[in-house]
Parts: structure tokens; C-alpha cells; sequence
């Protein structure tokens, strides 16, 4: 995969300058911060496992490890992901409260790498992106066009997603009632 420099600007932000792994989903390119990045596979379809979100498909065998598949499509509220010659599962590794987590994204293609200079990296807008501003590391800027530099930990909250597990859990109790 090859890497190539951002062009430069002028405007100075407070966000943090690194390498992002560029990933097209749904017609639109998102960057992840390549730190957090284990490896890319090709896809596996997961096993279901009952009562999850919509975004949660099942989990995969890694090498005797069970890693949890997201659709990132879906965890932002779209149509769910087709599955193409070019998708892929990114294995992400990150710690989150202290503690590791592995999940799996799925995302449509990886295009390249790219990195970003402090300068490069505009603070997010508060609106228009179609995304939950917490899930916003930055705009990256690259010949003359931007790039959604997700802020991961936030997209993929382990705390949050259980929050959602229980509340599904909550509104199948309530359909179980009515019905």
C-alpha cells in the first residue's frame, strides 16, 4: 500500500497529525487512525449472534479469537453494507477504559494511507457531515478535497454498543408484552 503526503495549508488546528488508514465506504472515503489498525483480511461472512444491534453482524474466528464484526455503514445510521470483491474486514486494536478490544469493521475497500500534518487536519464541522460530531477526529485536507477522519474509540464505544444491547433488549421485553 502506498503512502503518499497530504499538499500542506496554512491553517493551524488542535488536532493531532498522523497516519490514517483511507477506507471507502458507501461512496464516501473516512480515515482511520492507523495506530489502532491490526491487520485487513479478506471478508468472512460472521456468525449472527441473537439480540445485537442492526450494526453488530456476528463475530469471526481470528486464530482461536473471537472478534466482533461491525458494519460501519449501519453504525451511522445507513443501508447496510454490500459486500463486494474489494470489502474487507480492518481488525482494529485499541484500549478502551483499560482494557484491550478487538473488533472487526467492515468497509467496502481500503484505498491507501495517507498522512497528515498538524496542518492538514481541520477541526470538524459541527454539522453537515451526516455524523455524530463525537465521532469526529478531524477533516483532512488533501488536493483540494476532504477526507472524515473518524475518531474510533468513539464510533466503536464498547459502552455505548452495550448501552444499545440493552436497550433492544428492553424494546424486545416490550414487544414480547404486547404482542
Amino acid at each position: 500500500m502506498a503512502q503518499i503526503p497530504a499538499t500542506t495549508s496554512e491553517s493551524a488546528t488542535s488536532s493531532s497529525a498522523g497516519q490514517f488508514l483511507i477506507v471507502q465506504l458507501q461512496e464516501e472515503a473516512f480515515g482511520l487512525d492507523i495506530t489502532v489498525v491490526r491487520e485487513i483480511i479478506a471478508y468472512v461472512a460472521p456468525t449472527p449472534v441473537p439480540m445485537m444491534p442492526n450494526f453488530v453482524l456476528g463475530v469471526i474466528n481470528l486464530r482461536g479469537q473471537v472478534v466482533p464484526v461491525i458494519d460501519m455503514a449501519r453504525r451511522f445510521g445507513r443501508k447496510p453494507t454490500t459486500i463486494y470483491k474489494r470489502s474487507c474486514i480492518i481488525i482494529l486494536d485499541f484500549v478502551e477504559d483499560e482494557q484491550r478490544q478487538r473488533l472487526g469493521v467492515v468497509v467496502d475497500a481500503v484505498n491507501e494511507v495517507i498522512e497528515f500534518s498538524a496542518q492538514q487536519i481541520e477541526v470538524p464541522p459541527q454539522f453537515g457531515t451526516g455524523l455524530r460530531t463525537d465521532f469526529l477526529h478531524g477533516m483532512g485536507k488533501i488536493e483540494g478535497r476532504f477526507i472524515v477522519l473518524l475518531e474510533i474509540k468513539k464510533v466503536l464505544s464498547i459502552e455505548e454498543m452495550a448501552q444499545l444491547v440493552a436497550l433492544r433488549g428492553t424494546e424486545i421485553e416490550t414487544d414480547d408484552q404486547t404482542g
